[in-house]
């Protein structure tokens, strides 16, 4: 479990990098861009290609950490390189191409890079990137500091899946300094496995931030007096150790707010003995979560005699007031700490109130605020939107985004598979990073949040339908069948609910797109084009049908398969529904009455796959299945209708 990006997941990481560079030509001397996720902020073709082969030399640069060496060398294997050499400078005479890797303050490295007229990315984990196809080939790996370079591995992983990699010259940074998940969702939390996996998962689209605040953690919210038992503190640090080496910031988050007394000294001693624990372990970030909670009475009559009558002013001052004194002694004990994070009780908009002006006016500029949007879960996010959080905060705030969470009512019987939208380039100038809040379902959650870090890395390059396809054959391996399948199956998990009644994304639009299609084309086409799109549905509807079965077939990553069961069996029934429900068309259009009885076992099958139940205790609110709800099941209803039926026709 001590190993990173490695083994099965690593290769079906690698293998992702197909769908997102240009396949080789049929040209071999045309050179194509590479297409890599999360959008580089700058890349230029300079003209011809390094083919890297079977052997390659290596050169690092002093201080080059020892992990960053070993995960090189395992992309070149599985690029297919079986020897690399090592040396100690560039040679302008190499027989094989040279790799050089380090960061910036190496002599080494900024030779190589003035060498070919390159600079190096000067922002913070910032990297640069220069493949040189001059005397035999130059590859160097740049990066401003340790997680820069960590950063340009994931970026040269999807260039030497390709073999050939272009000569380029790449300068990279992210747009947000805080880039990743809060594990913060109600319901059953993660396990560590799940957790080893999400930290790799999270290193291999750039993120750099852990928040660990799972709410069913008795010991960070109910319990948080108590100490951590011995065992759990020890595996708690070895995800701390994970997140290390995948050079992400573990945070942790304790939730006191239900219990603490804001003005007593014996809770703010508590928080600290906990923080320690947790330093002890490696932790050097931490975050209190005041979310959720009561603030129109105290939980002490010490806090009365303190900070007066009870209410939202009172509360944002004596909130500052402790989270003030635990930033002072966090920075007097530990030189490596970053500001603390907190989540305030009015997290869900950005209206002026007494409780935000005291915010305001009370905590200490450094410590972070986050804030989910305009509501809990916002349909869409602005620039004047977070504008108007940094005023009532009085600084930039650290977005909570609760996408693609299911751990409310509206979402039961839905995974969140809808690639990141709606939120508008240019929010880095107000907000200080964005955090996912994930599903219960840490492998069906990664579609997502890819989405949500390559928009946090770079705004105006990001495409989501790139994020999501890469996504999907992260999750497959770069199987292109078995991604065709995934992306079906997404389509039909697309609708994303809001706390309301109205959700912030269409259900299924692929599905919708071809049942208008059909639609138009039996009312208002001649026979050719009738016969034509009720065609294109059985195909369609084969392809759904079968669409399961591939995504079980072996290839697909094992967490997936299972924590999407109950979706994969309602979707083989609603397939062959789908496929009755085709059958039936072409009988009716054929003037023939077995119409009326492919129609009656398609509503049949629907029934049954409309009944099927999600996993129970998997997550907060279970009970039946959605999929495709809306769309699916409305035009499999309807396709009776929309032929005439002549039963006296003979059956066939």
């Amino acid at each position: 479990m001590k190993q990173a990006i490695l083994g099965r997941g690593f290769a079906a990481l690698l293998a992702a990098g197909v769908a997102f560079s240009a396949l080789p030509s049929a040209n071999a001397d045309v050179v194509t861009r590479p297409a890599i996720v999360p959008t580089p902020v700058s890349m230029t073709l300079t003209g011809g290609a390094i083919e890297l082969g079977n052997a390659v030399t290596l050169i690092a640069a002093p201080g080059t950490e020892a992990d960053t060496l070993a995960r090189l060398r395992e992309i070149l294997n599985r690029a297919g390189v079986k020897h690399i050499d090592t040396a100690r400078r560039v040679s302008d005479k190499a027989a094989n191409p040279q790799i050089v890797i380090g960061t910036g303050d190496a002599s080494l490295i900024r030779d190589a890079l003035a060498k070919a007229g390159a600079a190096l990315d000067d922002r913070r984990e910032g990297y640069t990137i220069l493949s040189d196809a001059a005397n035999g080939g130059m590859i160097v790996l740049a990066g401003h500091d340790g997680d820069g370079l960590f950063h340009s591995l994931q970026t040269f992983r999807q260039l030497a899946v390709r073999g050939s990699i272009p000569a380029l010259v790449i300068q990279d940074h992210p747009d947000m300094p805080i880039r990743g998940t809060i594990e913060g969702f109600y319901g059953k939390p993660w396990t560590m496995a799940d957790r080893d996996r999400h930290l790799d998962f999270l290193a291999s689209v750039k993120a750099n931030t852990y928040v660990y605040s799972p709410k069913d953690d008795p010991y960070a919210r109910d319990r948080w007096r108590e100490p951590y038992p011995a065992a759990t503190l020890q595996s708690l640090g070895a995800l701390v150790e994970r997140a290390r080496r995948d050079h992400i910031d573990f945070v942790y988050a304790i939730s006191p707010g239900p219990t603490v007394c804001f003005s007593d000294p014996a809770d703010l001693a508590t928080l600290e003995r906990k923080f320690d624990a947790l330093r002890s372990i490696g932790v050097h970030r931490f975050y209190v979560a005041l979310d959720d909670i009561e603030y129109q009475k105290w939980n002490c009559e010490a806090d009365e005699a303190k900070f007066g009558p009870s209410g939202p002013e009172a509360a944002g001052v004596a909130q500052s007031y402790l989270l003030n004194a635990v930033e002072a002694r966090l920075k007097a004990r530990d030189k490596n700490a970053l500001p603390l994070i907190m989540v305030p009780t009015e997290y869900y908009d950005a209206k002026e109130s007494p409780y935000k002006a005291a915010l305001r006016q009370h905590l200490t500029p450094e410590i972070v605020v986050q804030w989910t949007g305009t509501d809990v879960v916002p349909p869409a996010i602005s620039v004047p939107d977070a504008r108007a959080a940094t005023k009532a905060f009085g600084r930039k705030t650290l977005l909570w985004d609760n996408y693609p969470v299911n751990d409310y009512a509206s979402s039961a019987g839905r995974l969140l598979l809808a690639p990141y939208v709606r939120r508008e380039a240019g929010l880095d100038s107000e907000l200080s990073g964005i955090l996912s809040n994930p599903m219960n379902q840490e492998a069906a959650s990664r579609p997502a949040v890819t989405g949500v870090v390559s928009f946090a890395w770079n705004g105006k390059g990001y495409d989501p339908d790139r994020s999501q396809r890469f996504a999907a054959r992260a999750l497959t391996g770069g199987d292109a069948r078995a991604t065709a399948a995934l992306l079906t199956l997404f389509d039909t998990q697309h609708l994303a609910p809001t706390f309301g009644s109205q959700p912030w994304q269409e259900q299924a639009p692929q599905l919708q797109a071809l049942f208008d299609h059909v639609r138009a084309a039996i009312a208002n086409g001649d026979a050719a084009a009738r016969e034509a799109a009720i065609a294109e549905l059985a195909e369609r509807a084969d392809r759904f049908a079968a669409a399961p079965d591939i995504i079980r077939a072996g290839v697909v990553d094992p967490s997936f398969i299972e924590e999407a069961q109950p979706w994969l069996d309602a979707m083989a029934q609603w397939g062959a529904a789908l496929r009755l429900t085709a059958s039936g068309l072409a009988a009716a259009n054929r003037g023939s009455g077995a119409a009326a009885r492919y129609f009656d076992e398609a509503q049949a099958i629907a029934a049954k796959a409309a009944a099927v139940e999600t996993i129970p205790g998997a997550t907060r609110f279970g009970g039946p299945v959605k999929l495709a709800d809306g769309v699916l099941d409305r035009f499999i209803a309807d396709a009776p209708g929309l032929i005439a039926i002549d039963f006296g026709a003979r059956g066939e």
